[in-house]
């Protein structure tokens, strides 16, 4: 397996944008959002149990899972969130292992915004970089992002987990908390570092 740099923060403090510019730079990126989206698509064995856990209401008129009612379903019942995890993680998990293991390029980046959470079963990857904002700007970014109200958004950050946390686990932090042109040199000088680091004995 090449490299594995985890990179996680939580969410609206500018994963997508700092994940982008490392695509630009020809890092082969695996997104666990994209792996949760492909876990629960019509067919799958994901939306089936989904389906089975909580009735044919949590479908849209097309057969899809319908993402924003589920959402308030989830962030409303700590119960239902954590029967949908059960559900959706390992098969996300798997995803990501199995497209590391195949990645192409010097180093492999996994974009995992729930690592904090579920950092057993993500141990062997080699680095992890933390994209950092204060709280109180994740929110405002939140509600913006999302146009949910501030009830919603505090409910979700309360169930991730904390900024100190994930910090905690960090080898390497982005600060994402001024302009994103900001971002431009702290990645070009990550990239390099994890450039220099498939060169060293692992």
């Amino acid at each position: 397996m090449p490299l594995t740099v985890a990179l996680t923060g939580g969410i609206a403090s500018g994963k997508s944008v700092v994940e982008r510019r490392f695509k630009s730079l020809g890092v082969a990126v695996c997104d666990a959002d994209h792996a949760a989206r492909v876990a629960v698509e019509p067919g799958s064995s994901g939306l089936a149990a989904i389906v089975a856990a909580f009735g044919a209401g949590v479908l849209d008129a097309q057969g899809r899972l319908d993402r924003p009612a589920m959402r308030q379903r989830v962030f409303a019942d700590p119960d239902a969130r954590k029967t949908l995890e059960a559900i959706v993680h390992p098969r996300v998990r798997q995803w990501m292992l199995d497209h590391a293991q195949h990645a192409d390029g010097p180093y492999v980046m996994l974009s995992i915004p729930l690592l904090a959470e579920n950092i057993g079963h993500y141990r062997w990857v080699d680095r992890i970089v933390v994209v950092d904002v204060p709280e109180a700007l994740q929110q405002q970014r939140l509600i913006a992002r999302d146009g949910i109200d501030e009830t919603l958004a505090t409910r979700i950050l309360a169930s991730q987990a904390t900024r100190t946390a994930r910090l905690g686990l960090a080898d390497d932090v982005i600060d994402n908390a001024g302009p994103e042109a900001a971002l431009d040199a702290q990645i070009a000088a990550l990239h390099q570092r994890y450039l220099d680091l498939t060169a060293a004995p692992r």
